[in-house]
């Protein structure tokens, strides 16, 4: 059984507000494979308060600091590797070959690219009479769906640190465990604390907070109109 029953928030598990669970069922097998915490409004706010303290020194930081930083999350995702594909085959019930070759895979690549292409962006450039500086936005909100539990949550959190954002994250509450994981990954490879955070629950609660939070700055969401 997988039981995460606590959310992440700046830079450690912590419990709920609210004693609601959610379960888990590997859609393979229709058995329970464990549970997660609902969470309320109140975890959530925690989260966006301590992604919005950790976004100005985070913010700051060079391209080259933040490359290496999403290399450091690529070598701890592969450090997991067994652990993520046995992970996605239960919660999302999809046989080894395709869990393998396209959704542990597709999430690894995602931190690769990033790391090598903001290496060679460039965040200011000349336009004519004109300077152009490219700053992160701010707090990123992320809803991700059940589908591809490493691919978008990856191409998501890996885009939002390249760019110098904060991140509140909300897997889809079908198939979580995956986020989880990639949580122990970014701890072991010393994301700063604040700079990601994760809030599990449904999307009524959590879906609907981030998208009409008011200290959010952007939204990003793959999904149905369920989602938020």
């Amino acid at each position: 059984m997988y039981n995460y029953i606590q959310h992440y928030i700046n830079g450690q598990w912590v419990d709920s507000t609210g004693n609601e669970k959610i379960d888990v069922i590997n859609p393979a097998t229709e058995e329970k494979i464990g549970e997660i915490s609902s969470g309320t409004k109140e975890d959530l706010d925690k989260a966006v308060k301590a992604a919005r303290a950790a976004f100005p020194a985070f913010s700051q930081t060079t391209k080259e600091e933040r490359a290496a930083l999403l290399d450091r999350i690529a070598d701890e995702y592969e450090k997991r590797k067994d652990k993520f594909i046995e992970i996605i085959m239960a919660e999302l019930g999809s046989p080894i070959t395709f869990t393998t070759n396209v959704q542990y895979q597709m999430g690894l690549n995602h931190f690769r690219t990033a790391a090598k292409l903001v290496r060679d962006f460039e965040f200011t450039e000349k336009r004519e009479n004109s300077f152009v500086q490219k700053d992160a936005i701010g707090v990123a909100g992320l809803i991700t769906p059940w589908n591809f539990p490493t691919n978008q949550v990856s191409t998501k959190l890996a885009s939002a640190f390249a760019a110098g954002s904060t991140v509140v994250l909300k897997p889809s509450e079908e198939t979580p465990f995956a986020a989880m994981l990639l949580t122990e990954a970014m701890e072991a490879a010393g994301v700063p604390k604040g700079v990601f955070n994760l809030v599990s629950g449904t999307g009524d609660t959590i879906g609907n907070g981030i998208s009409s939070h008011p200290d959010i700055d952007f939204v990003s969401f793959t999904g149905s109109p369920v989602v938020t």
